[in-house]
This record gives structure tokens, C-alpha cells and sequence, in this order.
């Protein structure tokens, strides 16, 4: 899974969002590192919603503009967990091995 694509579910975890919100909620996850593009985006989310990852929750009008919210589904919370135990396994396995090499784990 690519990152971007990481950080996207992981913004939908915490509940549904519309766009400008993943987009501010994946900076801060980052603390800066990525910074979503509109474009970028709105392609991550129809194939997302293609893959049944996560489905549109509501919609509502703001300022004269639509304003789209953006939810898991149960097989977007599976994948999502299941992409974060495999990070997680290997992060560890390159912790184990810094160690034992005398590089610098912390």
C-alpha cells in the first residue's frame, strides 16, 4: 500500500471527513511530510470507493459548495489494520537487526 494511500484510511479511522479535512489531517499525521494535493487526492478517494475501502457518508452544502464526507468501511478498517500490523512487523524486524549490527535503535 502506498503511503499516501496509508495515511488516508488511517484520517478515516478517527471518523468520516470531507476532503479539506483528510488533506489537513494527513499533514499533521505527518507532521509535514506529505502534503496532499486536491488532484491527488480525489483519485486516491474514487479508487478507494472502487476497491469498497471506504464509501461517501453524506454531503451537505457549504457556502454554495459541496462538501463530501468520507468513511471506512469494514473492509477498509480490516485493510487498514491488517497494512498497520505488517508496518509494524517490520519495523521491528529492522529494530532487531540495528541492534544486533551496533546501530542505533531508539
Amino acid at each position: 500500500m502506498q503511503e499516501a494511500t496509508f495515511m488516508i484510511l488511517t484520517a478515516l479511522a478517527n471518523g468520516s471527513q470531507h476532503g479539506y479535512g483528510i488533506i489537513t489531517d494527513v499533514q499533521e499525521m505527518s507532521q509535514g511530510r506529505i502534503k496532499l494535493r486536491a488532484g491527488t487526492l480525489y483519485t486516491a478517494l474514487d479508487r478507494l470507493r472502487g476497491d469498497k475501502l471506504i464509501v461517501a457518508d453524506r454531503e451537505e452544502v457549504v457556502d454554495g459548495r459541496l462538501r463530501r464526507y468520507y468513511r471506512l468501511t469494514p473492509a477498509g478498517t480490516k485493510r487498514l489494520s491488517a497494512e498497520a500490523a505488517r508496518l509494524q512487523s517490520h519495523a521491528a524486524f529492522a529494530l532487531t537487526r540495528l541492534k544486533l549490527s551496533g546501530g542505533v535503535a531508539t
